[in-house]
């Protein structure tokens, strides 16, 4: 290396750079000549110049000639290659002027030249010029996996000569070396004989060789590849312009490009930012260290100074910063001058660069992260739409503490970052929940939230988008994402709409077998609304089972404290215990009632028939003739799942005589099977049937099967329809659908079903469900079909199914009618539902319950305004009046009484007596037949105390998309605007249901996947997977034969209210036990209670009670009752009702339709006769007012013969009084223009 020394000091500095030497070079034997004032280090056994002379010039030369003449020789080519082409040019000209001139010559001789000059072309030389250019860019290029390996290999290369350069700028800037001794020369030789050949590569594939000569890659090659060459022919070395090799970190993103390392455009900047940056800084370094140890030549090299790399490179970071602190500076002229223009690009650039770089680092996602899996420890994927308010209302079910310990971890991903309030909820929660920045559209993203590792993903779909079905798409495309990423990935999805759930049928990898489920929220909300048609207030208990709710105790006597002892419990599983083994299901239902304090409404059978392949079903509440197997799994109300634990460790013989559940714990005790076989046969015996064997009820459930119905699973024959039923059955005619689950009848023209006012006026309608919808053209399809669907379920009987009348826009009940043409009694009067003559003209005031809908739910951005149609809607039919109100039959407080109730009279069983009470499943229908049955007793009828019947006397359940907008509908209840949804009062009297109580099935579906089944098989009235898609094939319900298959799907249970008034429960009914209830129902009628609707005021006992009533889930067995409540209960399938109505009239279908119903007036024993002659006054004069309004203009709509059923039904002697009442309902039958079909007879 150089240096630069003067008088005595050339000694030493000879010295101290000898000491620098590498470890071939003797520092004992290092000599020092001086010439000059110019020395070099150099030893006797490296063959240099003894004279110390310099030879950087050699070095430089090297590069220079190869760069200019390389140059030359390009530009040379391009010279010649242009005069000969001009030359070619003016050569054809001549020819061309030469063919004007001589014409036949050029005929003659023309085409044999040309020939001639084609055959000239060397044509193989060419193809072979053209093969190797191909080639060679084939090698160079990054398309292909050689070309990759070969461009990350140059940079590698590069990287490493780069690394010798560093370690050689320790040493003298030129000194001797051996090649043959020297290890980092010898590696250096390497590289460059590398980049040599790569050099030829790239020069062979470039199409324009000038520009390639010019580039910086090769300016590069020029300046570091022949000084290499040079130091092995002279024995000597020159750092020189070695550092060049920086700037191939300018390729450094290519690279990574190249290994698929960065993918956005935001990394790929970055890099790009800080690789010119390095670079550029790198290589000034090593100028300036080479000019400051060098000297100027001019100067002689006297003024140089001793610099090390790495100050340089402090140096020029200073200098770029315009810090300068000046304890290293230029002292040559050519290091000032290069520090003068750098200081301009320099700055510029670091003004310019540095920002951006801390921007883009500053801008990197926040969550943009890899989730790192707990070894066991399961976790989800959440996504879809994640707001504030989903991820509260997911987080607080799913994470509840009544839950056993989920130990379950929640990632959250979604492609917008949270807002400030989002992300403190999941500060809130940082134990459990995590979020991460992407779209589940990117299989990317998928691997970071590890996808094929979760243990499901949950889709969420915003409730209150403007386009459902646009919502739907979206969340479909993710299904379909997360299915061709990991297909057996478990995924549970939001559907807005019903029919969008086909969609989810053609993803090959969509499988309910892997816990794949759809929650329609569409489907859900109608069928909790229409379940409340038939029994009121159960929308609001079914919404409660499947929300986790805290307790909240009340000290007070107030209907609070009794609704919120019953929001607690939820629905929970657990597999039974083998005590239970070879106990029927009421048996154990009691046991686990009485002795557990638990509440089993259903389980997971599986069935022992060959057919069926031991698939398991849920079946809800079946007959006795289902025994428990081993490893049954039961579905529980209770209040937190330790409690259900104790239907898993009950043993009979360590609990037996325990009286306090809450010490039944785990035993270790073994019992044999001789021992339990003993303990089943003594717990039958204890707990005998009171039906007898042949007229025991039985329900085969539902399926949990896509692909299968539900099947009776009777053994006795005589209980089978096909015995009587069948024989008389016409099976050409089709009254079912094709799978037997609902009522159908021929497709129906929408022109047919129209009312106009006055017809409706005209019709006394009167026992039937009005649909209040608020939709235009425009408006998002409500799915109307969900809502029929349940009101027309098979397992009612044709007399007992409600007629429908929609009020609404036409335009879009047209929409909605090609999902409605093949449902019975379904009529429309085109109107307004905020028109008061419009429902005066439907019989408002006679409906047994008025739904408000509304489609034009997310037209309006301000969410108080968004349920503005279906508040007005209900205050207005609140505050209307009804002059000619009825007096109300409280027979039975709006119940049914169970068939076969009375049996004092031997024509009243409950198989062959004729007049009988109808199996009716809801509170509006009233017992007429049966109450006229029994001699000597009249019938209790009482009037309101105001003259005027009030609309807030009508049951009405309202459609709310807002919560906090349940605050108007009641004006005189004291909710706080504040208060949660379920705490409020409309909702606990199950007169208001929102859709986001919707929100809780996405847990109790993860942590369950029968749970799904088991809402879906109550509230929608038996809809099956196999009915889906036959939906999805045609979209309207294909009729079907009756035939013992499908009339075998009839047989299931029903929700039903149970009157305490009147009946075989009116002694419970005051003062008595709830569990003593639930025991004799049960027992006698294979009844299974759930809960109480009882009159909020019933507590008071003051004569001016409200009319509201509330719901009370799954009271406790001492829980006192009164006689007004109304118990929900699950049913069996009544055969026998069918048979009656051969011998009955269309007068017992008005008996049960027509009257109205009231659940508002407690009727004290001792003014039954008072109550009873005002009433009859009330009612005689609201008889001839209609027979009046009617007069000649009444007319049967019915496509019935005259004479097809007796008109007149004989039974025992009443009085004058009585047969008037059953006239009167008889009058107001059969005029109702919805009913145009024939009566079915099963």
């Amino acid at each position: 290396m150089l240096v630069v020394a003067d008088g005595n000091g050339s000694y030493g500095s000879s010295s101290r750079m000898s000491s620098n030497i590498n470890l071939n070079k003797n520092k004992d034997s290092s000599v020092s000549i001086s010439k000059m004032d110019l020395i070099i280090p150099f030893s006797p056994e490296v063959p240099c110049d003894n004279n110390g002379q310099r030879m950087w010039w050699a070095f430089l030369a090297s590069s220079m000639v190869t760069f200019f003449g390389g140059l030359f020789i390009i530009l040379l080519w391009r010279t010649l290659k242009y005069l000969w082409t001009v030359c070619c040019h003016c050569n054809i000209k001549n020819k061309e002027a030469q063919k004007v001139n001589n014409p036949m010559n050029s005929q003659a001789d023309g085409p044999t030249k040309n020939q001639n000059d084609k055959e000239d072309v060397p044509v193989s030389e060419v193809g072979w010029m053209t093969s190797v250019k191909d080639w060679a860019g084939v090698m160079i290029s990054a398309q292909t996996l050689t070309g990759r390996v070969l461009v990350v290999l140059v940079f590698a290369l590069s990287i490493g000569a780069l690394g010798i350069y560093f370690i050689d700028s320790s040493d003298p800037i030129e000194s001797c070396q051996n090649f043959y001794k020297d290890f980092t020369l010898q590696i250096d030789m390497a590289f460059n004989v590398f980049f040599l050949l790569y050099f030829g590569l790239r020069f062979i594939a470039a199409n324009d060789k000038l520009w390639f000569w010019l580039e910086v890659n090769s300016v590069v090659d020029f300046f570091t590849v022949p000084p290499v060459f040079v130091s092995v022919y002279l024995n000597r070395s020159w750092l020189g312009l070695r550092f060049l090799r920086a700037l191939r970190l300018i390729q450094f993103s290519e690279i990574l490009q190249f290994l698929n390392i960065l993918k956005t455009s935001n990394s790929i900047k970055l890099v790009n930012l800080c690789s010119i940056f390095i670079s550029t800084w790198l290589t000034a370094a090593g100028f300036i260290h080479l000019v400051e140890n060098s000297g100027d030549p001019w100067e002689n090299f006297q003024n140089s100074q001793p610099l090390s790399y790495w100050e340089c490179v402090y140096l020029l970071m200073v200098t770029m910063s315009t810090v300068g602190y000046g304890d290293v500076y230029a002292r040559t002229t050519l290091g000032r001058l290069f520090m003068v223009f750098f200081i301009l690009g320099g700055l510029a650039m670091f003004a310019s660069y540095v920002p951006e770089i801390i921007e883009l680092i500053g801008n990197r996602k926040k969550y943009g992260g890899s989730y790192s899996a707990v070894n066991g420890r399961k976790h989800i994927v959440v996504c879809g739409h994640i707001t504030l308010e989903s991820v509260s209302n997911f987080l607080k079910d799913f994470l509840h503490k009544d839950r056993d310990d989920v130990n379950v971890e929640i990632v959250f991903l979604h492609n917008i970052s949270p807002n400030l309030e989002l992300e403190a909820l999941f500060k809130r929660h940082f134990t459990q929940v995590e979020f991460y920045q992407g779209s589940v559209l990117n299989p990317h993203d998928l691997a970071r939230v590890k996808i094929e590792s979760a243990d499901a993903c949950l889709i969420l779909a915003n409730k209150y988008c403007a386009d459902p079905d646009a919502e739907d798409a979206s969340n479909i495309m993710r299904v379909i994402s997360i299915k061709n990423y990991h297909p057996k990935i478990r995924i549970i999805t939001q559907m807005l709409q019903y029919h969008n759930k086909a969609h989810l049928l053609n993803i090959p990898s969509w499988n309910w077998k892997e816990g794949d489920d759809a929650i329609c929220l569409a489907e859900l909300k109608a069928g909790f609304i229409a379940q409340s048609c038939l029994a009121q207030g159960l929308s609001t208990m079914l919404a409660n089972l499947f929300s986790m709710r805290s307790y909240i105790k009340i000290e007070e006597d107030t209907w609070q404290k009794y609704y919120l002892e019953g929001v607690a419990n939820e629905m929970y599983t657990e597999y039974l215990s083998s005590a239970f083994v070879g106990l029927s299901f009421p048996t154990v239902c009691e046991l686990c009632y009485v002795k557990l304090k638990l509440l089993l409404i259903a389980i997971e059978y599986k069935s022992e028939q060959r057919e069926s392949r031991s698939r398991k079903r849920i079946l809800i509440n079946p007959g006795n003739h289902v025994k428990m197997q081993e490893g049954t799994l039961g579905f529980f109300i209770a209040s937190d799942a330790k409690e259900v634990k104790r239907a898993f460790f009950y043993c009979k013989a360590c609990h037996d005589d325990i009286t306090d559940p809450k010490r039944i714990k785990k035993c270790g005790c073994k019992r044999t099977k001789y021992k339990f076989n003993g303990y089943v046969r003594s717990l039958e015996d204890e707990h005998p049937s009171t039906l007898s064997p042949k007229k025991k009820q039985r329900n085969g459930g539902m399926r949990n099967s896509p692909n299968c119905s539900p099947k009776m699973t009777r053994h006795d024959p005589l209980l089978i329809p096909g015995n009587e039923q069948i024989e008389n059955m016409d099976t050409s005619v089709k009254r079912y659908d094709s799978t037997g689950m609902f009522h159908w009848c021929p497709s129906n023209d929408i022109e047919k079903a129209i009312l106009t006012r006055s017809e409706a006026s005209m019709t006394v309608l009167s026992g039937h469900v009005v649909v209040c919808i608020f939709g235009d053209v425009t408006s998002a399809l409500v799915g109307l079909r969900n809502l029929v669907m349940p009101l027309r379920a098979s397992n009612f009987h044709y007399h007992e199914l409600k007629p429908i009348v929609f009020v609404g826009s036409l335009d879009y009940l047209k929409r909605e009618w090609e999902t409605l043409h093949n449902f019975p009694k379904v009529s429309i009067l085109p109107g307004t539902p905020l028109s008061r003559a419009d429902l005066r003209a439907v019989n408002i005031n006679l409906c047994d319950m008025c739904v408000i809908l509304s489609a034009n739910q997310s037209n309006i951005d301000d969410a108080s305004l968004q349920d503005k149609e279906c508040i007005l809607a209900t205050l207005n039919i609140k505050s209307m009046q009804f002059d000619d109100s009825i007096g109300i039959l409280q027979a039975n407080s709006q119940g049914f009484t169970p068939p076969g109730m009375d049996r004092s009279s031997p024509d009243n069983s409950p198989v062959h007596g004729l007049v009988r009470q109808t199996s009716i499943t809801t509170g509006s229908n009233i017992p007429i037949i049966t109450e006229l049955a029994k001699p000597g007793k009249l019938l209790p009828l009482v009037s309101f105390s105001q003259e005027k019947n009030s609309g807030n006397n009508i049951q009405m359940i309202t459609e709310l998309v807002n919560d906090s907008n349940v605050q108007f509908l009641d004006q005189d209840d004291d909710d706080d605007p504040d208060t949660e949804l379920y705490l409020t009062q409309p909702f606990a009297c199950g007169t208001a249901f929102a859709i986001s109580v919707l929100d809780s099935l996405m847990s109790a579906t993860y942590f369950n996947d029968n749970i799904l089944t088991l809402i879906r098989t109550l509230v929608t009235g038996g809809a099956t997977p196999e009915l889906e898609g036959l939906l999805a094939e045609e979209n309207a319900l294909r009729g079907g034969y009756s035939t013992p298959q499908t009339l075998a799907n009839r047989d299931r249970c029903r929700v039903a209210q149970l009157a305490l008034y009147d009946g075989p429960f009116a002694d419970l009914g005051d003062g008595g036990c709830y569990g003593d209830l639930f025991c004799k129902a049960l027992k006698t009628y294979n009844m299974l209670c759930f809960g109480i609707y009882r009159l909020r005021d019933a507590h008071l006992s003051t004569p001016g009670q409200c009319t509201k009533r509330y719901v009370i889930t799954n009271p406790p067995y001492e829980f006192e009752l009164v006689p007004t409540d109304l118990i929900f209960c699950l049913m069996q399938f009544d055969h026998n009702a069918g048979q009656s109505r051969v011998s009955l009239s269309h007068s017992s279908h008005s008996s049960h339709s027509s009257s109205k119903k009231s659940s508002s007036v407690h009727i004290p024993a001792t003014n039954r006769q008072n109550r009873s002659s005002k009433a009859r006054e009330a009612r005689d004069k609201q008889n001839a007012t209609r027979m009046n309004r009617m007069g000649p203009e009444k007319r049967w709509f019915t496509d019935e013969a005259e004479n097809a059923y007796p008109r007149n039904i004989q039974i025992k002697p009443m009085s004058t009084h009585m047969a008037n009442q059953v006239n009167q309902y008889k009058s107001t039958s059969s005029l109702i223009p919805p009913i145009r079909e024939v009566e079915d007879e099963c």
